[in-house]
């Protein structure tokens, strides 16, 4: 059944049921009420008529039926009652409508308390039928002579209620008509308010936001033009160190976080987009979008929130997949060009200096590789080494590993992600640096050692150096000397950052055009980095 339908038969249904009650309510007070006033009235009548001197001295008559007769039946019109009955002690009638029962005796049975001097209000059958009828005694000389009894019929009384019953039903059937057609404008109301959806699909709806919600990585915070919290998910909960049993939703969102500048949106309706923001010591990158209604206008806004730290790893991986590629293409295209060398050499007959280019070209490989091998062991560092070397000698650029570096001992939770971070971005600002410098000889050094309780790593270019007034900026995020491109400035804030979670330091030395110097130190344990350790590792080995 259809929302608007169960709400027109449920509205109907209340509206007919209030109504029986009230109509059955009603019509017990108003029958009460009414008994009760017409037994007054016609107690009062019987009293007053009791009273009556000449009531009284008509009982001496020889025919007092001749006197009280008239007097009863004029009052009994004036009254409008059903009947006046006057009767002696033996319960004779002396008036009645009927003047053929004067004289019998009075029906009912209700006499004995009003004999014994009491003014009652009584419901009995007489000879008119059912009555409601007040009985007063007549006293006269100090003895109760006869008695008074007027009476209304009950008939009467029930065509009264059944008048009251039948604007009441009118009434309800009003109200019912009312009532259904503003059942069937709320409805309307109500399905444009929903944009037509059922509840079982309202209900289903809000399962499913609320699960999208929780399944989203971002932190959630929505909230309406009064600045208070409409929705918020679990990631949010969790940055914002709040349990997910306390409620935060209809709480304003200024006590909870502050300078989300969510409110400058609502009231500017302008979204904003990769704003930094800083949220308990972490920086996020914030989205936050204004809300509209059908109409257009603000209701609220909704913003998100991702770790930048998150999208910095994700950049340092895609680092490592370019650099591994651009290996791979260097090494492919090396390769490429002995083979055209020594294609060259056997076109031409030249067999001996073919032999002499495939043993040395065998020499100066295996000599390398072994020497990375067998000094550094680990296939992520070495492999990473192997394709710079490839891509230097594409460029024509002099990468040399000093011979006494070693980097046998690295510690299984050191991660090589960050370490390949740290290396392939310092040798690609040497390999940067050197091709800017004008020189015919560019050279770019990499040394390597595990000595000690630090590692060390140190890269050395004969580039043009880095001017003095930058070198306080140059681990800064987005800076650059350079216009290459939309990376430009990432490099070196990785490293920085890459450093930073390894807990180490990096210094470096440049001068202006004699080229420049990074020197990084990792300990091996995290908390027992020593500089003056690792500075004299570095420095033994060196000398």
């Amino acid at each position: 059944m259809r929302l608007h339908t169960k709400l027109m038969l449920g509205i109907s249904i209340l509206i007919i049921v209030m109504g029986t009650i009230i109509e059955f309510t009603f019509k017990n007070i108003m029958e009460t009420n009414l008994k009760h006033e017409i037994g007054s009235k016609a107690l009062s009548v019987a009293q007053s008529i009791a009273n009556m001197p000449e009531i009284q001295a008509a009982f001496r008559a020889d025919n007092p039926s001749a006197i009280i007769q008239p007097i009863a039946e004029n009052i009994r019109h004036q009254v409008g009652a059903e009947f006046i009955v006057i009767g002696n002690r033996d319960e004779l009638r002396y008036s009645h409508p009927n003047p053929n029962r004067l004289g019998q005796k009075m029906v009912g049975g209700d006499n004995d308390s009003v004999f014994k001097g009491k003014s009652v209000i009584s419901e009995s059958t007489g000879t008119l039928g059912p009555s409601l009828r007040g009985k007063a005694p007549i006293i006269s000389g100090g003895q109760i002579i006869g008695v008074v009894s007027v009476g209304y019929l009950q008939t009467e009384i029930q065509k009264e209620v059944s008048k009251i019953q039948q604007k009441v039903f009118l009434a309800t059937l009003i109200i019912l008509a009312g009532g259904l057609v503003a059942a069937l404008l709320i409805s309307l109301n109500i399905k444009r308010a929903i944009f037509g959806l059922e509840p079982k699909e309202i209900a289903w709806m809000y399962q499913e936001k609320h699960a999208i919600l929780e399944s989203i990585h971002e932190a959630i915070i929505a909230i309406d033009t009064n600045g208070r919290i409409t929705v918020v998910n679990e990631t949010a909960h969790k940055i914002l160190n709040v349990p997910n049993d306390i409620l935060l939703r209809g709480k304003k969102i200024d006590d909870v976080l502050e300078n989300t500048k969510l409110y400058d949106v609502v009231k500017s309706g302008r979204a904003e987009y990769d704003q930094e923001i800083m949220i308990f010591g972490d920086i996020f990158l914030a989205n936050r979008i204004p809300i509209f209604n059908k109409r257009g206008i603000v209701v609220g806004a909704v913003a998100s929130f991702r770790s930048k730290s998150e999208l910095a790893s994700l950049l340092q991986e895609l680092s490592h997949v370019k650099a591994y590629a651009e290996g791979l293409r260097a090494q492919t295209h090396e390769y490429s060009n002995r083979l055209y060398t020594l294609l060259g050499l056997i076109q031409l007959g030249s067999y001996k200096e073919a032999i002499d280019f495939i043993s040395r070209e065998v020499d100066v490989a295996q000599g390398f590789i072994q020497f990375l091998m067998r000094e550094i062991p680990d296939p992520i560092i070495a492999g990473f080494i192997l394709g710079k070397a490839s891509l230097a000698s594409e460029l024509k650029i002099d990468l040399s590993i000093d011979r006494e570096s070693s980097f046998k001992d690295l510690p299984f939770e050191i991660s090589r992600d960050l370490l390949v971070t740290i290396i392939g971005n310092l040798v690609n600002n040497a390999f940067e640096a050197v091709r800017e410098n004008g020189m015919h000889e560019k050279r770019v050094s990499l040394f390597l050692t595990d000595l000690g309780k630090d590692l060390i790593i140190e890269v050395e270019d004969n580039g043009k150096g880095i001017d003095s007034k930058h070198q306080d900026q140059i681990f800064s995020a987005g800076f650059s000397t350079k216009n290459t491109g939309s990376n430009a400035g990432i490099g070196l804030s990785l490293v920085q950052k890459a450093i930073n979670d390894l807990g180490g330091y990096v210094t470096f030395s440049s001068s202006a055009g004699e080229g420049t110097i990074f020197t990084v130190a990792i300990p091996k344990q995290r908390g027992r980095l020593n500089e003056s350790d690792g500075i004299q590792a570095y420095r033994s080995v060196n000398c």
